[in-house]
């Protein structure tokens, strides 16, 4: 630490000090406030207390083995409570079934900081019933509340707690007996069976650092993989991870609202250091064995360290999916599940990076590929090595038997397969903004691939999911013009069997959004927000509300998207989103082209974007444009303010990555590489390096208990720019890297604006 550390310390500590109270009066009214500001405020507060008026619709509908019943969650409106509910298809009666009412009283909810933490990698917000099991046979459903789980019986709503608690990631067996759940870093399994229910703990020796069933960090924030443990189809094997991680670097996240409390412990694999190391088991739990023997299943750890997929389903064997440090090869392997020996199938290699499939339809990625056939005869792959996403049909051997979707459709996942008409379900569509239901044929010439058809109609994105023992569709349908339904449809003849209820606040009116594409070299998706009483020919400043990386697309046909830019446009603005290279959903060449620099593309892509879209629009003035971001776009938006103060005359950085060597192995080494390789693709995409080029008004947000990006991000940056003696503003927020609390959300929406306002509309602030 340099002799100049300590008093820089002080600087930040006091500034922390004097901008939290104002994050802590977020309950104050403001009594001299006007009425339009009024207005403005409670425009913000419904769509944050309605979470963009989504609340109350049905979530994770299920149907029963039977086809007779639905099953789903749902919240009240302005409540994030999800409570369990069940739909007579035949006669469209709706029941609730249960409430954490019923199981709690009056008992609030207790969520570990394991359960916060796994719910933060899923980005899940709600309370209540945040997932719930039904068994195979349709007759028990199985949910969590405060770390205990409850065995409900469907007809008589009967609720058996059952032992233990602190469960994670609880499942069903295939035929119902048994259950198995992580708890205390072992897998436990609990025999239904028998009067009262038995738990067994099935694995030996977990540690601080050694756990088993659970999946690790970069396995839930950034492969999509929340499972730790798969069952047999039969009931009679458990496969199991289990993750060392006795040699990745320790992070601790203190509460600083609460000094007396102990800090929290994450194991967190930054860029370069060591990651977790896993290991796979498979056990079996068939009768008179009570200590059962694991059996290890082995690849080349060294060479492929990620475990990346996993899925077990019948008619198949045990099959991973396993990727290189580096993420530019991956083999797929299946498993003997007699000797736990593997097989390769296949293998893809990517010059630059693979990416995996993690857009299936369903949760927990059911239907991820690899997908197999119930006739065991072969399994559906996806793939990007034709400059596109395709689905494949492949023989049990791995070799290729033909091409599914051709690379002019914009594969955007796997739904499902309906072998009784030979139908292969995916989602997707020629425009990347929309999202679109198919259908391709299953079998046929393997020299000829079908054009497929689409089974959706309406601007916007559409989703299902099947039951082949049922033959029905559950299909959701949210449109640009407002419309969200869910339905129950027939696969047979498209009938529509029900209709999910909603009680979602209606939507009181729509965004004035226009989607649009730049003209020029290369067509940008865009998105143009006007306020509502907009007068044509004036000039408005302009908000870029951005994201600009790798994963995320921020320009699609769905109206809710675009509620928070209608406030900020109501206070004067035309806001802009626009989706450059680098992103998804427009080819392999596009997205890879950023590799080993996050930044220059992107920046010079918004910039054109912006120019074209001002050349068709005369409404933008250029001369004032601000732009905003969280996570990604929140590292866009400060590196904007620093490299083109031409361009963006101020800038708020919500959560940034700053110094990438210091986020996550998975995500950042995809792109970058690894800091020990590629040093200058790290200096070059860290924000500190153009920290004394900040001429522009720069606002700082970030939750002091972010455990994804880390508070540790923006003070690193905060440092430099005092250092270089450069002005900024810093918000810290008492939160985590979601923020869902209403009343927060609108104070923070607030500052925003009332901080662009100040530099961009600096007359009528006054």
């Amino acid at each position: 630490m340099s002799p100049s550390s300590p008093a820089r310390t002080l600087v930040l500590v006091l500034l922390i000090v004097l901008v939290l109270p104002s994050v802590r009066s977020i309950a104050a009214p403001a009594s001299a406030a006007s009425a339009a500001e009024d207005a403005n405020l409670a425009y913000f507060r419904d769509l944050a207390e309605t979470r963009n008026y989504t609340l109350g619709r049905p979530v994770s509908p299920k149907l029963t083995p039977d086809g007779k019943h639905a099953l789903y969650l749902r919240s009240a409106p302005r409540d994030p409570t999800l409570k369990l509910y069940e739909l007579d298809l035949a006669t469209g009666r709706e029941r609730e079934l249960l409430t954490p009412a019923h199981i709690l009283g009056d008992t609030t909810e207790a969520v570990s900081a394991e359960e916060k933490a796994r719910r933060e990698r899923s980005r899940q917000s709600l309370k209540g019933f945040t997932t719930y099991q039904l068994s195979g046979d349709g007759t028990h459903l199985l949910v969590t509340l405060s770390g205990k789980l409850y065995l409900v019986e469907r007809a008589s709503l009967r609720v058996t707690e059952l032992p233990g608690r602190g469960w994670i990631d609880p499942r069903f067996s295939p035929d119902g007996r048994m259950i198995a759940a992580a708890a205390d870093r072992e897998l436990h399994v609990i025999d239904l069976t028998a009067s009262p229910p038995i738990t067994r703990t099935v694995t030996t020796g977990a540690t601080a650092t050694l756990s088993h069933g659970t999946a690790e960090f970069v396995a839930q924030e950034e492969m999509s993989r929340p499972r730790g443990f798969w069952w047999s189809p039969d009931s009679h094997s458990l496969l199991y991870q289990q993750t060392d991680e006795s040699a990745v670097a320790v992070r601790y996240v203190a509460d600083a609202l609460h000094p007396e409390a102990a800090p929290t412990k994450f194991f967190y694999p930054r860029a370069g250091t060591p990651n977790a190391t896993v290991r796979l088991f498979l056990l079996s739990l068939r009768a008179n064995q009570a200590t059962p023997a694991p059996t290890p299943i082995p690849w080349d750890h060294v060479a492929f360290p990620y475990l990346a997929h996993v899925t077990w389903q019948t008619y198949a064997p045990p099959t991973l999916l396993v990727q290189n440090r580096e993420q530019t090869d991956q083999r797929l392997l299946a498993v003997n599940s007699a000797t736990g020996a593997t097989t390769e199938l296949l293998r893809e290699t990517d010059a630059a990076w693979l990416n995996l499939d993690d857009n299936a339809a369903g949760s927990n990625g059911e239907r991820r590929p690899p997908f197999w056939l119930a006739d065991g005869e072969g399994f559906l792959w996806t793939t990007e090595r034709r400059g596109t996403w395709q689905v494949e049909l492949r023989a049990t051997t791995g070799a290729l038997l033909r091409e599914i979707t051709p690379t002019t459709f914009n594969y955007r996942g796997l739904v499902d397969v309906d072998e009784d008409s030979g139908a292969v379900l995916v989602r997707g569509g020629p425009d990347p903004r929309e999202v679109h239901l198919w259908s391709f044929p299953l079998n046929g010439d393997s020299q000829t691939i079908s054009s497929g058809h689409a089974l959706t109609r309406g601007r916007g994105q559409h989703n299902a999911t099947f039951s082949s023992e049922s033959r029905l569709l559950i299909r959701t349908t949210d449109l640009f013009d407002g419309t969200w339904r869910s339905e129950i449809i027939s696969a047979d003849d498209d009938r529509i069997v029900a209709t999910l209820p909603s009680v979602a606040a209606p939507l009181p009116r729509l965004p004035t959004t226009e989607l649009t594409r730049t003209t020029g070299e290369r067509a940008f998706d865009a998105a143009l927000t006007r306020p509502r009483n907009f007068t044509a020919g004036k000039k408005y400043p302009v908000i870029l509300v951005v994201y600009a990386g790798p994963t995320s697309k921020m320009v699609s046909a769905t109206a809710r998207g675009y509620l928070p830019d209608q406030w900020m446009a109501d206070q004067g603005y035309v806001v802009v989103r626009i989706d450059g290279r680098g992103t998804p959903w427009r080819g392999r060449a596009w997205e890879r082209i950023i590799k080993g620099n996050v930044i220059d593309i992107a920046l010079a892509d918004q910039i054109t974007g912006l120019s074209a879209l001002a050349q068709t629009f005369p409404e933008l003035d250029l001369s004032r444009v601000g732009v905003t971001g969280w996570s990604f776009g929140g590292y866009f938006a400060a590196m904007a303010a620093m490299r083109r103060p031409d361009i963006f005359q101020a800038a708020v950085a919500g959560a940034p990555v700053v110094t990438w060597e210091n986020y996550d192995t998975h995500y950042t080494e995809r792109y970058l590489g690894l800091p020990q390789f590629s040093p200058e693709a790290y200096r070059v995409s860290n924000v500190t390096t153009y920290a004394s080029q900040l001429t522009r008004p720069l606002l700082l947000i970030h939750g002091l208990t972010d455990d994804n990006v880390y508070f540790q991000h923006t003070l690193q940056l905060a440092d430099a720019l005092y250092l270089a003696g450069k002005p900024y503003e810093l918000l810290p927020m008492l939160g985590t890297h979601m923020i869902s609390d209403p009343l927060v959300k609108l104070r923070q929406q607030t500052r925003i604006i009332e901080f662009l306002n100040r530099a961009l509309q600096p007359t009528t602030t006054r």
